[in-house]
Protein backbone atom coordinates (compact mmCIF):
# COMPACT_ATOMS: atom_id res chain seq x y z
CA UNK A 1 0.00 0.00 0.00
CA UNK A 2 1.67 3.75 -0.87
CA UNK A 3 0.80 6.30 1.13
CA UNK A 4 0.73 9.58 -0.06
CA UNK A 5 0.15 12.95 1.20
CA UNK A 6 -0.42 16.54 -0.78
CA UNK A 7 1.39 19.20 1.06
CA UNK A 8 -0.91 22.73 0.43
CA UNK A 9 -0.62 26.13 2.28
CA UNK A 10 -1.01 29.83 1.05
CA UNK A 11 3.07 31.09 -0.28
CA UNK A 12 5.56 31.64 2.07
CA UNK A 13 4.52 29.63 5.31
CA UNK A 14 7.27 27.21 4.96
CA UNK A 15 5.93 24.53 2.51
CA UNK A 16 9.20 24.58 0.63
CA UNK A 17 11.43 24.48 3.83
CA UNK A 18 8.92 21.72 4.68
CA UNK A 19 9.63 19.96 1.46
CA UNK A 20 13.22 20.98 1.51
CA UNK A 21 13.71 18.89 4.95
CA UNK A 22 11.30 15.40 3.21
CA UNK A 23 13.82 15.34 0.18
CA UNK A 24 17.24 15.40 2.69
CA UNK A 25 15.80 12.30 4.02
CA UNK A 26 14.68 10.55 0.88
CA UNK A 27 15.50 7.24 0.75
CA UNK A 28 16.64 5.51 -2.60
CA UNK A 29 15.42 1.72 -2.40
CA UNK A 30 16.06 0.35 -5.09
CA UNK A 31 13.26 -2.35 -4.69
CA UNK A 32 10.12 -0.08 -3.60
CA UNK A 33 7.99 -0.07 -6.31
CA UNK A 34 6.43 3.26 -6.71
CA UNK A 35 9.77 4.94 -7.60
CA UNK A 36 9.41 8.44 -8.94
CA UNK A 37 11.68 10.90 -10.50
CA UNK A 38 9.46 13.21 -10.26
CA UNK A 39 11.30 16.24 -8.55
CA UNK A 40 7.88 17.37 -6.83
CA UNK A 41 7.94 14.05 -4.89
CA UNK A 42 10.13 13.08 -2.14
CA UNK A 43 9.78 9.44 -0.71
CA UNK A 44 10.25 9.12 2.93
CA UNK A 45 11.35 5.95 5.14
CA UNK A 46 8.51 6.33 7.93
CA UNK A 47 11.30 6.08 11.70
CA UNK A 48 10.22 2.83 13.09
CA UNK A 49 13.28 1.37 15.54
CA UNK A 50 11.44 -1.74 15.33
CA UNK A 51 12.79 -2.39 12.33
CA UNK A 52 16.47 -1.82 12.99
CA UNK A 53 16.10 -4.36 16.10
CA UNK A 54 14.57 -6.94 14.09
CA UNK A 55 17.33 -6.54 11.26
CA UNK A 56 19.83 -6.74 13.67
CA UNK A 57 18.30 -10.27 14.61
CA UNK A 58 17.73 -11.63 11.58
CA UNK A 59 21.13 -10.36 10.58
CA UNK A 60 19.06 -9.09 7.52
CA UNK A 61 21.76 -8.12 4.58
CA UNK A 62 19.22 -5.64 3.50
CA UNK A 63 16.21 -3.56 5.65
CA UNK A 64 13.01 -1.79 3.77
CA UNK A 65 11.44 0.82 5.83
CA UNK A 66 7.85 1.55 5.53
CA UNK A 67 7.96 4.72 3.24
CA UNK A 68 5.36 7.90 2.56
CA UNK A 69 5.53 10.05 -0.78
CA UNK A 70 5.46 13.80 0.05
CA UNK A 71 4.01 15.67 -2.87
CA UNK A 72 4.82 19.64 -3.04
CA UNK A 73 1.87 21.13 -4.52
CA UNK A 74 2.45 25.06 -5.21
CA UNK A 75 1.65 27.60 -2.97
CA UNK A 76 -2.26 28.09 -3.28
CA UNK A 77 -4.22 31.43 -3.67
CA UNK A 78 -7.67 33.15 -3.63
CA UNK A 79 -9.14 31.92 -6.95
CA UNK A 80 -6.86 29.19 -7.12
CA UNK A 81 -9.85 26.94 -7.89
CA UNK A 82 -10.76 28.98 -10.98
CA UNK A 83 -7.09 28.85 -12.16
CA UNK A 84 -5.59 31.70 -10.18
CA UNK A 85 -1.68 31.55 -9.76
CA UNK A 86 -0.97 27.93 -10.89
CA UNK A 87 -4.08 26.76 -8.77
CA UNK A 88 -6.49 24.18 -11.20
CA UNK A 89 -2.89 22.48 -12.15
CA UNK A 90 -1.74 22.18 -8.43
CA UNK A 91 -5.17 20.94 -7.24
CA UNK A 92 -5.58 17.96 -9.81
CA UNK A 93 -1.92 16.56 -8.31
CA UNK A 94 -4.03 16.74 -4.67
CA UNK A 95 -6.66 13.96 -6.26
CA UNK A 96 -4.06 11.08 -6.42
CA UNK A 97 -2.92 11.43 -2.50
CA UNK A 98 -4.19 9.55 0.76
CA UNK A 99 -4.27 12.67 2.67
CA UNK A 100 -3.32 16.57 2.68
CA UNK A 101 -0.98 18.16 5.10
CA UNK A 102 -1.73 21.89 5.36
CA UNK A 103 1.16 23.99 5.88
CA UNK A 104 -0.10 27.08 8.41
CA UNK A 105 2.30 29.87 9.34
CA UNK A 106 2.19 30.69 13.15
CA UNK A 107 5.10 32.82 13.04
CA UNK A 108 6.14 36.71 12.77
CA UNK A 109 8.52 37.78 10.27
CA UNK A 110 9.15 41.43 9.20
CA UNK A 111 11.69 39.72 6.78
CA UNK A 112 9.00 37.27 4.75
CA UNK A 113 6.00 38.99 3.76
CA UNK A 114 2.93 37.44 4.03
CA UNK A 115 0.83 36.92 0.58
CA UNK A 116 -2.41 38.28 2.66
CA UNK A 117 -0.67 41.02 4.48
CA UNK A 118 -0.47 39.57 8.42
CA UNK A 119 -0.27 36.46 9.93
CA UNK A 120 -3.76 34.62 10.86
CA UNK A 121 -3.38 31.26 11.17
CA UNK A 122 -7.30 30.85 11.03
CA UNK A 123 -7.96 33.36 8.30
CA UNK A 124 -5.01 31.11 6.23
CA UNK A 125 -7.06 27.99 7.06
CA UNK A 126 -10.10 29.16 5.72
CA UNK A 127 -8.60 30.19 2.42
CA UNK A 128 -7.33 26.96 1.93
CA UNK A 129 -9.99 25.49 2.61
CA UNK A 130 -12.20 27.62 0.79
CA UNK A 131 -10.58 26.91 -2.58
CA UNK A 132 -10.51 22.79 -2.11
CA UNK A 133 -14.25 23.65 -1.73
CA UNK A 134 -15.15 25.46 -4.47
CA UNK A 135 -12.84 22.51 -6.72
CA UNK A 136 -15.15 20.18 -5.49
CA UNK A 137 -18.00 21.91 -6.18
CA UNK A 138 -16.78 22.10 -9.84
CA UNK A 139 -16.56 18.78 -9.58
CA UNK A 140 -19.57 17.36 -7.81
CA UNK A 141 -21.57 19.93 -10.28
CA UNK A 142 -20.02 18.21 -12.88
CA UNK A 143 -21.13 14.52 -11.93
CA UNK A 144 -24.92 15.46 -10.83
CA UNK A 145 -25.67 17.10 -14.41
CA UNK A 146 -24.72 13.46 -15.71
CA UNK A 147 -26.35 11.62 -13.28
CA UNK A 148 -29.37 13.53 -13.58
CA UNK A 149 -30.15 12.40 -17.39
CA UNK A 150 -28.46 8.80 -16.31
CA UNK A 151 -31.57 8.80 -13.62
CA UNK A 152 -34.35 9.73 -15.69
CA UNK A 153 -34.56 6.37 -16.84
CA UNK A 154 -35.82 5.27 -13.78
CA UNK A 155 -32.69 3.28 -12.70
CA UNK A 156 -33.15 3.12 -8.67
CA UNK A 157 -29.14 2.94 -8.24
CA UNK A 158 -29.06 6.61 -10.55
CA UNK A 159 -31.80 7.76 -8.61
CA UNK A 160 -29.75 6.65 -5.38
CA UNK A 161 -26.49 8.13 -6.37
CA UNK A 162 -28.17 11.17 -7.35
CA UNK A 163 -29.48 11.84 -3.95
CA UNK A 164 -26.11 11.13 -2.32
CA UNK A 165 -24.61 13.21 -4.63
CA UNK A 166 -27.44 16.48 -3.79
CA UNK A 167 -26.37 15.79 -0.38
CA UNK A 168 -22.83 16.09 -0.45
CA UNK A 169 -23.02 19.62 -2.65
CA UNK A 170 -25.62 20.84 0.26
CA UNK A 171 -22.85 20.20 2.40
CA UNK A 172 -20.16 21.98 0.56
CA UNK A 173 -22.11 24.68 -0.56
CA UNK A 174 -22.42 24.98 3.61
CA UNK A 175 -18.96 25.03 3.91
CA UNK A 176 -18.50 21.84 5.38
CA UNK A 177 -15.46 19.61 4.27
CA UNK A 178 -16.70 16.40 3.03
CA UNK A 179 -14.65 14.47 5.80
CA UNK A 180 -17.13 15.91 8.16
CA UNK A 181 -20.10 14.47 6.40
CA UNK A 182 -20.63 11.36 8.03
CA UNK A 183 -21.23 7.89 6.05
CA UNK A 184 -22.33 9.67 2.53
CA UNK A 185 -18.38 10.33 1.76
CA UNK A 186 -17.96 6.61 1.97
CA UNK A 187 -20.21 5.96 -1.06
CA UNK A 188 -19.08 4.60 -4.13
CA UNK A 189 -20.34 7.52 -5.81
CA UNK A 190 -17.95 10.36 -3.88
CA UNK A 191 -15.11 7.95 -3.57
CA UNK A 192 -14.77 7.67 -7.23
CA UNK A 193 -14.61 11.31 -7.75
CA UNK A 194 -11.36 11.54 -5.80
CA UNK A 195 -12.67 14.80 -3.78
CA UNK A 196 -10.34 17.07 -2.31
CA UNK A 197 -11.89 17.84 0.95
CA UNK A 198 -12.78 13.73 1.08
CA UNK A 199 -9.37 13.45 2.46
CA UNK A 200 -7.85 13.83 6.16
CA UNK A 201 -6.18 16.37 6.63
CA UNK A 202 -2.93 16.94 8.90
CA UNK A 203 -2.26 20.79 10.04
CA UNK A 204 1.45 21.23 10.57
CA UNK A 205 1.61 24.40 12.68
CA UNK A 206 5.09 26.42 11.43
CA UNK A 207 5.74 28.09 14.72
CA UNK A 208 6.46 27.71 18.16
CA UNK A 209 4.19 26.43 20.60
CA UNK A 210 3.50 29.45 22.21
CA UNK A 211 2.80 31.23 18.29
CA UNK A 212 -0.41 28.59 18.68
CA UNK A 213 -3.55 30.67 19.92
CA UNK A 214 -6.27 28.55 21.50
CA UNK A 215 -8.54 29.90 18.99
CA UNK A 216 -6.43 27.88 16.18
CA UNK A 217 -6.43 24.78 18.34
CA UNK A 218 -10.49 25.03 18.44
CA UNK A 219 -10.82 25.74 14.49
CA UNK A 220 -8.60 22.57 13.83
CA UNK A 221 -10.76 20.39 16.35
CA UNK A 222 -13.78 21.90 14.79
CA UNK A 223 -12.98 20.55 11.34
CA UNK A 224 -12.23 16.75 13.10
CA UNK A 225 -8.45 17.12 12.34
CA UNK A 226 -5.17 16.51 13.60
CA UNK A 227 -2.30 18.70 13.98
CA UNK A 228 1.61 18.92 14.50
CA UNK A 229 3.41 21.82 16.38
CA UNK A 230 6.88 22.73 14.68
CA UNK A 231 9.65 25.55 14.12
CA UNK A 232 10.39 24.50 10.39
CA UNK A 233 13.20 26.95 10.76
CA UNK A 234 14.51 24.97 14.07
CA UNK A 235 14.01 21.23 13.57
CA UNK A 236 13.27 19.08 10.35
CA UNK A 237 12.31 15.93 12.16
CA UNK A 238 9.57 14.87 10.61
CA UNK A 239 8.83 11.78 12.40
CA UNK A 240 5.65 13.30 14.39
CA UNK A 241 4.35 14.47 11.20
CA UNK A 242 4.56 10.75 9.50
CA UNK A 243 3.38 9.15 13.15
CA UNK A 244 0.20 11.89 12.93
CA UNK A 245 -0.12 10.69 9.19
CA UNK A 246 -0.22 7.01 10.28
CA UNK A 247 -2.80 7.80 13.18
CA UNK A 248 -5.32 10.06 11.08
CA UNK A 249 -5.28 7.04 8.08
CA UNK A 250 -5.61 4.51 10.28
CA UNK A 251 -2.54 2.94 9.07
CA UNK A 252 -0.19 0.35 11.44
CA UNK A 253 2.74 -1.70 9.92
CA UNK A 254 4.10 -5.32 10.20
CA UNK A 255 6.90 -7.11 9.56
CA UNK A 256 8.27 -9.69 7.59
CA UNK A 257 11.95 -10.92 8.27
CA UNK A 258 14.78 -13.43 7.75
CA UNK A 259 18.69 -13.46 6.21
CA UNK A 260 17.56 -11.56 3.19
CA UNK A 261 15.77 -8.65 4.44
CA UNK A 262 13.76 -7.35 7.01
CA UNK A 263 10.85 -5.34 5.82
CA UNK A 264 8.01 -2.90 7.44
CA UNK A 265 4.76 -3.24 5.54
CA UNK A 266 1.81 -0.46 5.78
CA UNK A 267 -1.82 -1.55 5.75
CA UNK A 268 -5.20 -0.18 7.67
CA UNK A 269 -6.46 -1.52 11.07
CA UNK A 270 -8.23 -3.78 11.13
CA UNK A 271 -7.26 -6.06 7.87
CA UNK A 272 -7.10 -9.54 7.77
CA UNK A 273 -4.35 -12.14 6.97
CA UNK A 274 -5.49 -13.08 3.72
CA UNK A 275 -5.40 -8.78 2.54
CA UNK A 276 -2.44 -8.45 4.45
CA UNK A 277 -0.71 -11.33 2.59
CA UNK A 278 -2.07 -9.37 -0.69
CA UNK A 279 0.23 -6.48 0.51
CA UNK A 280 3.14 -8.57 0.00
CA UNK A 281 2.66 -10.20 -3.12
CA UNK A 282 -1.05 -10.33 -5.06
CA UNK A 283 -0.89 -13.86 -5.68
CA UNK A 284 -0.24 -14.51 -1.46
CA UNK A 285 -3.69 -13.26 -0.87
CA UNK A 286 -5.35 -14.99 -3.92
CA UNK A 287 -3.80 -19.00 -2.98
CA UNK A 288 -3.68 -18.10 1.19
CA UNK A 289 -3.53 -20.72 3.39
CA UNK A 290 -2.86 -19.51 6.85
CA UNK A 291 -0.67 -17.00 8.66
CA UNK A 292 2.74 -17.73 11.08
CA UNK A 293 2.80 -14.71 13.63
CA UNK A 294 4.45 -13.80 16.66
CA UNK A 295 4.06 -10.27 18.01
CA UNK A 296 7.23 -8.43 17.54
CA UNK A 297 8.01 -8.16 21.61
CA UNK A 298 7.31 -11.69 21.64
CA UNK A 299 9.94 -12.43 19.21
CA UNK A 300 12.50 -10.11 20.27
CA UNK A 301 12.01 -11.51 23.85
CA UNK A 302 12.53 -14.96 22.41
CA UNK A 303 16.06 -13.64 20.19
CA UNK A 304 15.40 -15.98 17.20
CA UNK A 305 12.32 -17.21 14.98
CA UNK A 306 13.38 -20.44 15.75
CA UNK A 307 13.29 -19.95 19.67
CA UNK A 308 9.84 -18.78 19.31
CA UNK A 309 9.11 -21.88 17.79
CA UNK A 310 10.28 -23.49 20.49
CA UNK A 311 8.34 -21.88 23.10
CA UNK A 312 5.66 -22.52 21.39
CA UNK A 313 5.23 -18.73 20.73
CA UNK A 314 4.22 -19.10 16.71
CA UNK A 315 0.72 -18.94 16.05
CA UNK A 316 -0.80 -20.21 13.22
CA UNK A 317 -3.95 -18.37 11.77
CA UNK A 318 -6.68 -18.03 8.80
CA UNK A 319 -8.25 -16.51 6.84
CA UNK A 320 -10.65 -14.69 9.35
CA UNK A 321 -7.18 -13.10 11.78
CA UNK A 322 -6.91 -9.68 11.81
CA UNK A 323 -3.61 -8.87 11.61
CA UNK A 324 -2.30 -6.13 14.48
CA UNK A 325 0.39 -3.43 14.42
CA UNK A 326 3.81 -4.98 15.23
CA UNK A 327 3.40 -8.35 13.75
CA UNK A 328 5.63 -10.73 12.20
CA UNK A 329 4.39 -13.15 10.11
CA UNK A 330 5.38 -16.03 7.53
CA UNK A 331 2.59 -16.63 4.75
CA UNK A 332 2.03 -19.99 3.58
CA UNK A 333 0.10 -20.30 0.59
CA UNK A 334 -0.30 -22.14 -2.64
Amino acid sequence: MKLSIGIVGLPNVGKSTLFKALTKQEVNIANYPFATIDPNVGVVAVPDERLETLAKMSQSKKKIPAVVEFYDIAGLVKGAYQGEGLGNQFLANIRETNAVVQVVRCFESSEIIHVENGVDPVRDIDIINTELIFKDLETVGKRLQSLEKEARTGDKQKLYELEVLKKIKDGLEKGSLIVNLGEARKEPVVKELGLLTAKPQIYLLNGAVEDVKPELRDKIRSLNAGYVIQDLGRSTDLSELIRKSYEVLGLMSFFTTGEDETRAWTIEQGTKAPQAAGVIHTDFENKFIRLEVVGYLKLVEAGSWNNARQKGWIRLEGKDYVVEDGDVVVVRHG
